[in-house]
């Protein structure tokens, strides 16, 4: 039985490995005006963290992520990704799990209040970073991002972003207040792992690679943001449609 339970965890742990790596390369928005960008590579992470724990999340987000960066030619960022998306994937997991059991120590109102504040939290950072980061001439790449071939070219007005934020927060009170009160752990779950990432890139760029490394933190902000509010809808529909995969 248990040999059966470690072989069904690290078919779980290869594919999402593989998950990671694919959103992570195959799909890329460049905003030239900013010189910012990001890929989707944040979603898996935090599913395979959210929904299989700490331990699939490091791997799979480490490793898929290294994997990434050597297939666009990113070599240099490689050995950091490895450490810093583990880093990343281990702490959403551990507190999401975390946040499971602390939930029940408090009321639904409670909850409910938490959740709205950690929307408000999503919601300003998804308008704030979008229109500031993420706004104008955008182009869509799939794999390595360069000068040429953009898959699409089109431009994002500011007032997207708000639009975006505003719904995002909608979304996180509609759950909030109908169906799950503790969501808000989840998302601060995501928030922490995110911040982690952020810093570990920006402690790496600084004094690693000698850039200017605190331009590139809005735009991982951005990054972890949009992962989180795509990947946390996604991982309730799993859920609802797999129950036993919550708790």
């Amino acid at each position: 039985m248990k040999k059966k339970s470690l072989t069904k965890q690290s078919s779980i742990t290869a594919v999402f490995t593989a998950l990671v790596c694919i959103a992570t390369a195959s799909f890329t928005v460049y905003v030239p005006s900013t010189k910012g960008y990001f890929n989707i590579g944040e979603t898996m992470v935090y599913m395979a963290a959210i929904l299989f724990g700490p331990f699939v999340g490091a791997f799979s987000g480490g490793v898929g992520s290294m994997f990434a960066d050597l297939l666009l030619g990113y070599y240099y960022y490689a050995p950091a990704t490895l450490i810093i998306k583990a880093v990343e994937g281990f702490v959403t997991g551990f507190l999401s799990k975390k946040g499971q059991g602390i939930a029940k120590a408090y009321t639904k109102n409670e909850l409910r209040l938490f959740t709205v504040l950690t929307g408000a939290l999503v919601g300003g950072l998804v308008t704030l970073v979008g229109s500031l980061y993420y706004s104008g001439l955008v182009k869509l790449y799939s794999g390595i991002v360069s000068a040429e071939n953009p898959m699409s070219t089109l431009f994002i007005p500011a007032s997207f972003w708000s639009g975006i934020g505003v719904l995002a927060f909608l979304m996180i009170l509609f759950i909030a207040f109908i169906s799950e009160p503790e969501y808000g752990f989840t998302i601060i779950s995501c928030v922490s792992g995110g911040l982690l990432m952020v810093l570990g890139y920006f402690l790496y760029e600084q004094f690693f690679l000698g850039v200017f490394a605190i331009a590139e933190v809005p735009i991982n902000i951005g990054q972890m943001t949009i992962g989180l509010i795509i990947a946390t809808p996604i991982v309730r529909v799993v859920r609802h449609i797999l129950p036993q995969l919550k708790g």
